[in-house]
């Protein structure tokens, strides 16, 4: 069969809805200055769909470094792979800034999460390493373990009795292999907003020999005394062994990084294929971000600001009855009752009529019947913002209720 042919008769199970949804649903357009309003489709919206926590996508203060350091450097420079030609001091400098502020020994800065965590997984493991992981773990780990031709044991999200059975179970494969145990899971799971069990994974060392890693893309900047995480807020942060999170979150911009013992990063650095075969980041990115990270560690009003705005919107949201499930940290979903087409019609309506923008999640993403609006707060959200939303999620509840979404055909103009 011609590889066309098979695409154009399956577009996968999410392209198979594109005729609809295609720029209203999926790869909808913001448009104007990163913020909490925003314009889409011309009107302007209140925007609840921005993984900027602290508010520095806007901050002048960010911008302008941004700017002087686009002035200063262009974007080619450094030209080439870091391993070749592409190192420089802002880099290395940048990288020790961040293993002070996380209290480990290395780092190493990666272009991107999601292709930084793919790699990271592939460098770290060979055919005789088990891995143990979280049935909820981001796609940027299950990619990873794709390309892991070993064994890997997977439990419900946060079970920690199925959790440590598949560490038995890894520790004999092991032994028997001669393999090693890497256990993964996320500080923060981004969708549902509770947090790994990482004080109980820790308590697991005690009993099993194995290393942890926890992608915390979510926690970090936003959790912990100091913004260092949801391992800090649990007081374990020393013992995870390899600390992995993104600048793509809380500090507004692009790429990540790895945080461990000296030797493990100098080995991730000679083995990292997405790092040795790529462009390294522009200057100004670096540069960008060495601000970033310093208002992150000297500024704490704005975390302060933003756990303002995310406990009155939860709580806000408790209070009126909605279901928000379990979170504990800034990622906000709000479970409701219904079907897909009843889905489509309460987002129209709630961005047409309410001139409010936050994602959907519906079925295969959650069990049929649930429809999950996920909310993300921000420092740059005001607590007009947070009462406005909550009495417009309590009119589209009712209509809900009422059955005037469930109609067969979705109406653009409600």
């Amino acid at each position: 069969m011609d590889i066309f042919e098979k695409i154009k008769g399956n577009r996968g199970p999410l392209g198979q809805h594109a005729d609809i949804a295609h720029g209203y649903f999926a790869f909808p357009k913001l448009e104007g200055e990163i913020g909490p309003r925003m314009r889409f489709r011309g009107k302007e919206v209140l925007n609840w769909s921005l993984n900027d926590y602290l508010g520095f996508a806007n901050h002048p203060d960010v911008r302008k470094a941004d700017a002087d350091a686009a002035q200063q450097y262009g974007l080619a420079y450094p030209m080439g792979a870091r391993m070749m030609s592409g190192n420089s001091n802002n880099l290395e400098q940048f990288e020790a800034e961040i293993s002070e502020f996380m209290s480990k020994e290395d780092t190493m800065v990666v272009n991107y999460g999601y292709q930084g965590m793919v790699s990271l997984i592939d460098a770290l493991l060979d055919r005789k390493d088990v891995v143990v992981y979280d049935s909820e773990c981001h796609a940027c780990i299950i990619d990873g373990l794709r390309m892991h031709i070993g064994k890997r044991f997977v439990f419900p999200h946060n079970n920690m009795e199925a959790c440590e059975k598949q560490l038995q179970r890894a520790t004999k494969m092991a032994e028997a292999n001669g393999g090693g145990i890497l256990l993964i899971t996320e500080g923060v799971f981004g969708m549902l907003g509770d947090m790994g069990n990482l004080t109980d994974i820790v308590a697991f060392k005690k009993k099993y020999n194995f290393r942890l890693l926890v992608d915390d893309a979510h926690g970090f900047g936003v959790m912990g005394a100091k913004g260092r995480g949801a391992a800090e807020s649990m007081g374990v942060l020393d013992e995870v062994d390899i600390y992995f999170s993104t600048f793509a979150k809380s500090m507004a911009s692009i790429g990540g990084f790895v945080s461990s013992k000296e030797n493990v990063i100098q080995y991730l650095r000679y083995n990292t294929r997405s790092q040795i075969f790529a462009k390294t980041l522009p200057m100004p990115i670096v540069v960008g971000n060495r601000q970033r990270l310093k208002m992150l560690r000297e500024q704490p009003e704005h975390r302060e600001k933003l756990w303002t705005i995310v406990n009155a919107l939860q709580s806000g949201l408790r209070g009126r009855g909605f279901n928000i499930g379990g979170t504990t940290t800034p990622v906000t979903p709000v479970f409701l009752s219904g079907g897909n087409n009843e889905a489509a019609n309460l987002i129209i309506d709630l961005r047409e009529n309410y001139h409010i923008f936050c994602s959907v999640v519906i079925y295969p993403v959650v069990p049929k019947g649930v429809i999950m609006l996920r909310l993300i707060p921000t420092a740059a959200h005001t607590l007009a913002d947070v009462e406005q939303t909550i009495k417009a999620f309590e009119a589209i509840s009712e209509k809900l209720k009422s059955g005037l979404y469930a109609n067969s055909e979705i109406k653009m103009n409600m």
